[in-house]
């Protein structure tokens, strides 16, 4: 979202806010209770279902709703919702807080983004007005403040670093990055090192999913996957009695954080490769096995029913996206006369608010590494590896089993140009993934693949015909490769009923 429309977004919301307390400083730096503090607070935001920043913010997770006035009416994309989170929470706990108020670079740069300068919360005297503050840092982060080389020592330090996957170092408010211009929060990691999180959208609605391929692997220079903030401290202020005075926020550098890693970009190996205990893994699967201390056992039908829960809060997250373009009388509108030239990260504030390129993208990446986990699992289950603790007699039969009561229990409705209902399971989903269309100008049934049920006219049945390639894309980074990449199956209910019936391993003693 173009920084002036969110500005002027944030002005209507804030100017007439009541008075809110100032932020004052109370404490030099933020400590290992501090950090805990505000992952619980993410973490209590992340369960309590809030669709929007405004909504979370007002939640009863949050326990300083009452105290705001009109402050909490703001809305946020994905790239400022941390950085939201985060300074909020640093003002209601007297903390300091810093940023990076300026890159040079653009969301999609080729080389990656550098730190020009640094902005920072220091209180004069008197308090700092934090509706002020919080709306000057939000007019200046985007993005490309994400996009930054993770491994460069020198320049003007990011807001965050690159951490090691390990416990504890992946934990709620870690922020993921993906080069493709979109970013999450970290809100719980459960002990099996599957990571959840919330991320906001240009409709500013937030949703939630699990880490995957959705975030694609990203080069060291555009500093994308897990980044956790950057340690600062405030230096050479005064004591007031009751709060610190003037002074300039520092941030640490690399070699002074214990848990910073380059492992994510360079592999175990150095060479890109990922192993756990010697045991080669993929890189989500080696995230997941470092994250949670060396967990690398499943149970494919427990793993199963997870994904598919996961993947349907995705598309009924989809699904209120499409409603918006439809409620809001966008798919009514006849068809402009082109594409922006970035479908991805458009400045038409139409596009940019109803179109879900990235988030179909997103969509697809992860329907194709679930079908990638799962056909691993099978793999391992043929070959008896202990790794699998599934303790059935006929996996096939039970996975069939589990996918169908899922399958029927997510399902979405939408209407046909005959205002008939048409309900879709997730299979239906599932199968029709690669025609659903981003294209906000359609009408609802086509963005859900369906050609028969839409009464678009030729001119935008022939957008939807030239767009196909498009729809097959599960990932793009217009400034790194500008490559897109092409979704082999997403099938899943089609690789269990292919697998072979496998006999029950039975224990045969001599004689």
């Amino acid at each position: 979202m173009r920084p002036l429309l969110l500005a002027l977004a944030f002005v209507a919301a804030l100017t007439d806010a009541a008075s809110a307390s100032p932020w004052r400083i109370t404490k030099d730096h933020w400590g290992l209770e501090d950090e805990r503090g505000f992952g619980a607070f993410v973490t209590a935001l992340g369960q309590s279902g809030c669709s929007s920043a405004e909504s979370c913010l007002r939640s009863a997770a949050n326990p300083w709703r009452g105290s705001d006035g009109n402050f909490i009416d703001i809305d946020a994309d994905c790239a400022k919702f941390p950085y939201l989170l985060r300074a909020y929470y640093a003002w209601k706990n007297g903390l300091p807080f810093g940023y990076a108020d300026g890159v040079r670079g653009d969301r999609f740069s080729h080389g990656g983004n550098s730190v020009v300068s640094r902005a920072e919360i220091v209180d004069h005297g008197g308090g700092v007005d934090p509706k002020r503050a919080i709306l000057a840092m939000m007019e200046n982060v985007f993005s490309g403040t994400y996009r930054v080389d993770a491994g460069s020592p020198d320049g003007m330090p990011s807001d965050f670093y690159s951490p090691a996957p390990q416990p504890g170092s992946i934990r709620p408010g870690t922020v993921i990055y993906d080069p493709n211009g979109h970013v999450g929060i970290v809100w719980q990691v459960d002990a099996a090192g599957r990571i959840f999180y919330m991320d906001a959208h240009p409709d500013f609605t937030v949703s939630r999913s699990v880490y995957g391929a959705q975030f694609g692997q990203s080069p060291i220079a555009l500093g994308g996957g897990l980044k956790n903030w950057r340690p600062l401290r405030l230096v050479d202020s005064r004591w007031s009695g009751s709060s610190f005075i003037g002074g300039h926020v520092v941030v640490a550098r690399q070699r002074e954080i214990s848990d910073f890693s380059l492992v994510q970009y360079t592999g175990t190996d150095g060479q890109g490769h990922f192993a756990y205990n010697g045991v080669k893994l993929g890189f989500y699967e080696y995230v997941r096995a470092a994250v949670s201390g060396g967990r690398t056992d499943y149970n494919p039908v427990f793993e199963l029913q997870a994904t598919m829960k996961t993947l349907c809060n995705d598309l009924n997250d989809r699904a209120q996206a499409v409603q918006q373009a439809v409620a809001n009388g966008i798919a009514a509108k006849p068809h402009p006369a082109r594409l922006p030239p970035n479908i991805y990260a458009s400045d038409d504030g139409e596009w940019e608010a109803y179109a879900t390129p990235a988030r179909d993208a997103r969509l697809r990446a992860a329907f194709v590494q679930f079908r990638a986990d799962l056909s691993r699992m099978i793999g391992l289950w043929l070959q008896r590896d202990p790794r699998i603790v599934y303790d059935g007699q006929f996996l096939k039969d039970d996975l069939l089993r589990a996918y169908d009561a899922q399958s029927q229990a997510c399902h979405i409705t939408f209407l046909t140009v005959d205002k008939r209902p048409v309900t879709m399971s997730f299979d239906g989903m599932a199968r029709h993934l690669l025609a659903m269309s981003f294209d906000p100008y359609h009408c609802e049934a086509l963005r859900w693949g369906d050609t028969v049920g839409c009464a678009d006219g030729d001119t935008k049945r022939r957008w939807y015909e030239n767009e196909a390639p498009m729809r097959t894309e599960i990932g793009r980074d217009e400034g790194a490769t500008g490559r897109a990449i092409t979704p082999a199956d997403v099938d899943i209910r089609g690789l269990i009923a292919a697998m072979p019936q496998r006999t029950p391993f039975v224990q045969r003693y001599p004689g």
